[in-house]
């Protein structure tokens, strides 16, 4: 039964029987309700990669708005970016970054995309307590590109570098800056896009995937999309220099009228310099649209709350939020806090509903167990080895990084109706599975260092390890969003934490032995094997795909 089916079985009788499948009747009212570890995991796990005790613990001493306002205004410096870790002959040195010297050199481009790539997976397991890194990973799935497409590994890196930059900033000037960016430029043929041979690649994906969408109420023409890409020519990439320009006598000077859906509105043609302003007057008229609002919110929602959008909550959630989209002149900070500090999103109907990413199931697991990396500082070369390592698990999930499938981004996130439903298949889950039995039993080995989920360790930073009833409940208010029954819970903890026993002592002394005295292997293995066979039973069930 599907996660929203089984809470809307429970909903009280008094809902009317008409009343449509998945109906939402909360809105973005402020939150008034508890603030307890659930609802502050809860926030963690739709925000971050995953939500750390350490993490849980230092949000609950805020409020409610203290906490979204904290993710919502990162104070962390952005990361630093990423070096050269191969051993190709390049004028960079090894452990120098690469992103301030570009090449056209086939092969360096090629392994600096890895670099790129690495690098990536990196910077979201180090990410600070804010939305800056999911936020990022959202933005990239709306704009999607390939970086084997945009081939140069400086381009790749400087579009990645804009959507960090301006990922909490105005939505309007980031359509503006992505429209001139070297990399779109480089991927949808923009910087092929003349008077004398007009390219619609960017012009159609400017509209019906950017800013309006696809619907019934959009309906600009097959004719829109020619004008349009009327209007973009002229922005050229200069391939000596690498940096983008506008090119007065590659553009289209004529008039370009609309269509009825845009009120067929005039855009002037100019001449010289002042043709790069089309591209504002275009972008101008397209957000005179309400739907850009709109859509841009449905796509928010789908990826922080729910996937399925039904008619209450186009009402009572998209609708205001598009309001305060427009009224903000399209800054998108005020529509995330409106949202996260909603009662809505805070409704249990919205908790525990989500299945998890790749990368959202890969990065929150290594993240919430504490698994520790070689540091990128001083041992980049194995720090790089061990993030490619986890890449090419993303890679296996169906969620290779910087390479969607293509401009639309992975499907999980638009295509109807499965949306992510899409992540789990029988390819994909027992991958998963193996993923997580890996990191619990062998881990991954380079150079003599280890990446491993270290389940004593774990154990440990939890408040009451050695009563097996608090072990369970505390490991699950850490990694788990799905609730388990009291009777679940009692077989797990009698055969694995007391080994088929009937008695608590089973685990409490055998805990308490370690910790007396910790160098002796002997109970250092009892536990440890307990431990691990505990943890990967938890992820090994369907709930763990859950978020």
């Amino acid at each position: 039964m599907d996660r929203r089916d089984f809470l809307t079985a429970r909903k009280p009788k008094t809902i009317p029987a008409q009343a449509a499948r998945f109906r939402t009747y909360s809105g973005i009212n402020p939150y008034s309700g508890p603030w307890t570890r659930n609802e502050v995991q809860h926030l963690l796990k739709r925000t971050l990669f995953g939500s750390r005790k350490a993490d849980i613990d230092y949000f609950l001493t805020r409020t409610p708005d203290q906490a979204v306002d904290e993710l919502l205004n990162p104070t962390a410096p952005l990361p630093l970016p990423p070096v050269n870790d191969y051993t190709t002959v390049d004028t960079v040195a090894p452990g120098a970054t690469w992103i301030n010297t570009p090449v056209s050199d086939g092969t360096l481009n090629s392994n600096r995309r890895a670099s790129f790539k690495k690098w990536w997976v990196g910077v979201m397991l180090n990410q600070d307590r804010s939305i800056r890194e999911k936020l990022t990973l959202f933005w990239a799935d709306h704009f999607g590109t390939e970086t084997d497409t945009i081939g140069n590994a400086h381009y790749i890196y400087w579009h990645h570098a804009l959507l960090r930059q301006n990922c909490l900033g105005n939505f309007k000037q980031l359509i503006k800056n992505v429209t001139i960016d070297a990399g779109m430029l480089r991927y949808l043929n923009g910087y092929l896009n003349t008077n004398t041979a007009p390219d619609e690649n960017y012009a159609r994906e400017f509209q019906e995937l950017f800013t309006l969408g696809k619907g019934p109420s959009v309906a600009y023409t097959e004719d829109d999309v020619k004008k349009a890409a009327k209007i973009f020519t002229g922005w050229r990439i200069n391939g000596t220099t690498f940096t983008v320009f506008w090119d007065a006598s590659k553009h289209d000077t004529t008039s370009k009228q609309f269509s009825t859906y845009y009120n067929n509105t005039i855009i002037a043609g100019r001449t010289g310099a002042d043709g790069a302003l089309e591209t504002d007057d275009l972008i101008n008229m397209v957000f005179s649209k309400d739907e850009v609002s709109k859509y841009i919110c449905r796509s928010l929602y789908r990826w922080f709350v729910y996937y399925r959008i039904d008619a209450g909550t186009e009402t009572n959630v998209i609708a205001p939020l598009a309001q305060i989209f427009r009224a903000s002149n399209y800054d998108i900070k005020p529509v995330l806090a409106a949202l996260f500090k909603s009662e809505h999103f805070f409704d249990i109907q919205n908790q525990g509903c989500h299945l998890k990413s790749p990368v959202d199931h890969v990065i929150s697991c290594l993240r919430e167990f504490g698994v520790v990396f070689p540091n990128d500082n001083t041992e980049y070369a194995d720090a790089y080895g061990m993030w490619n390592y986890i890449r090419n698990w993303l890679a296996n999930l169906n969620q290779d990084i910087g390479d969607p499938p293509n401009v639309s981004g992975w499907p999980a996130y638009y295509q109807e109706p499965q949306f992510h439903e899409l992540w789990i298949n029988a390819d994909t889950l027992p991958k998963r599975n193996q993923f997580t039995d890996t990191m619990i039993t062998n881990g991954y080995t380079r150079n003599g260092k280890k990446i491993l989920i270290n389940a004593v360790e774990f154990a440990k930073t939890l408040p009451n390890p050695s009563d097996p009833n608090a072990l369970i409940d505390d490991t699950l208010a850490v990694i788990y969003r799905f609730p388990l029954s009291a009777t679940t819970k009692q077989q797990i903890k009698e055969q694995i934490l007391l080994s088929n026993q009937a008695q608590d002592y089973y685990w409490t002394n055998a805990w308490n032995a370690y910790i007396a005295s910790p160098t002796d292997t002997a109970n250092y293995n009892i536990v440890n094997g307990r431990l691990k066979l505990f943890f990967q039973y938890l992820m090994n069930l369907s709930e763990y795909q859950l978020s």
